[in-house]
């Protein structure tokens, strides 16, 4: 007997930027929370609700679009010291696994920074779906990681007097998405 392949229903889902935020926090002097985000951005989520390991996210955030509401600190992040944005244009993300229960699942996936890439896992809560005033289909979604910034090469740093050093190594991530039913 051979097994069948089991036949898939998949959506595809557009990030809608106007309702979604891609955050970054970081600790300032080991001591304050900074947060930023990328303001320009697109994304695709293609789900599959039956089998959700079936189901895919891909991400590109334009690295220029970096935003800590400080000129003086977004300049710098785009610099060399940092995201390098005159070289690398895009901060991506593709899943590479996805695993859970509709209502909370992981999603797997390389995270490319300066042209490097290294895995990273999101912890996703789905937020529910409804239509909006125009005839559409949307779903929101909840993520939260973390990385190691020195994994993509951003060393940048100033010790301090008082020990410890300025701009904290571990960077979290929190996404609050929206996204349109494209299909």
């Amino acid at each position: 007997m051979s097994a069948t392949a089991q036949p898939t229903t998949t959506t595809t889902w557009k990030l809608d930027p106007a309702h979604t935020t891609i955050e970054f926090v970081a600790k300032h002097m080991m001591i304050t929370t900074v947060k930023g985000r990328f303001t320009e951005f697109e994304g695709t989520i293609v789900a599959d609700e039956e089998h959700i390991g079936n189901s895919s996210v891909e991400v590109s955030m334009k690295a220029a679009s970096i935003d800590t509401r400080a000129e003086q600190r977004d300049q710098h992040l785009k610099s060399p010291d940092f995201l390098d944005v005159d070289k690398y244009a895009d901060v991506t993300f593709r899943s590479t696994k996805v695993e859970g229960k509709k209502e909370h699942f992981t999603v797997s996936g390389d995270l490319t920074i300066r042209g490097v890439t290294r895995p990273i896992t999101l912890d996703v809560t789905f937020e529910g779906t409804g239509k909006d005033p125009w005839g559409g289909t949307r779903s929101s979604f909840h993520a939260t990681g973390k990385f190691d910034r020195r994994d993509f090469g951003l060393t940048w740093n100033v010790a301090l007097e008082t020990g410890g050093i300025l701009v904290s190594n571990e960077i979290k991530i929190v996404i609050d998405a929206q996204a349109v039913l494209a299909d």
